[in-house]
């Protein structure tokens, strides 16, 4: 068993939001690894953050993707940093991944003033930027698809993203 497609992407990307809307177009459960993680630690993530620790959360991470790509059958959607662990990305090589791209203005607009995300508490907008150069490599480097998100409906991107997903189950045979 394992998850038809994972999403990845910088915040604001639209992970959560197309994935779920790719889930059901295909018809399988759908997955979101922070809402996992939050139920794993009973809190949400910027309690974790707080209380334990980025490297305290970076593990749960780690050991949710993990089973999550061992164990899911459906959409999984991980969290923008989940891609900057090296054995993480060495996982994701087995698997269909799909990267949201999204440029600076779009993510601005979309995450806000990082309510809810410990990363962008403090000068969001530099914060977003900063991670966005840190971590364009590395989606690249799990991506089997790159999909652009900006200025664009979430429907539209689920319809080309599940049109993709259909056409590389149809040329691996399943």
């Amino acid at each position: 068993m394992a998850p038809r497609a994972v999403f990845v992407g910088a915040p604001g990307a639209g992970k959560s939001t197309i994935g779920a809307a790719v889930a059901e177009l295909l018809g399988v459960p759908f997955a979101d690894a922070d809402t996992v993680i939050e139920q794993w630690a009973g809190k949400p993530i910027p309690e974790i953050f707080i209380d334990d620790g980025e490297d305290a959360f970076r593990a749960l991470e780690r050991e949710t993707i993990a089973a999550g790509l061992e164990e899911f059958d459906g959409v999984l959607a991980l969290g923008g940093g989940a891609i900057l662990h090296e054995g993480t990305r060495e996982l994701l090589k087995k698997h269909t991944v799909v990267y949201l791209s999204v440029d600076l203005s779009d993510a601005v607009k979309r995450v806000g003033l990082g309510a809810g995300r410990p990363l962008l508490a403090i000068n969001p907008r530099a914060t977003l930027k900063y991670l966005l150069d840190q971590r364009r490599p590395l989606y690249a480097e799990v991506a089997t698809h790159t999909v652009r998100t900006d200025g664009r409906d979430p429907a539209e991107i689920a319809t080309e993203v599940a049109a993709l997903l259909t056409t590389t189950d149809d040329a691996a045979g399943q």
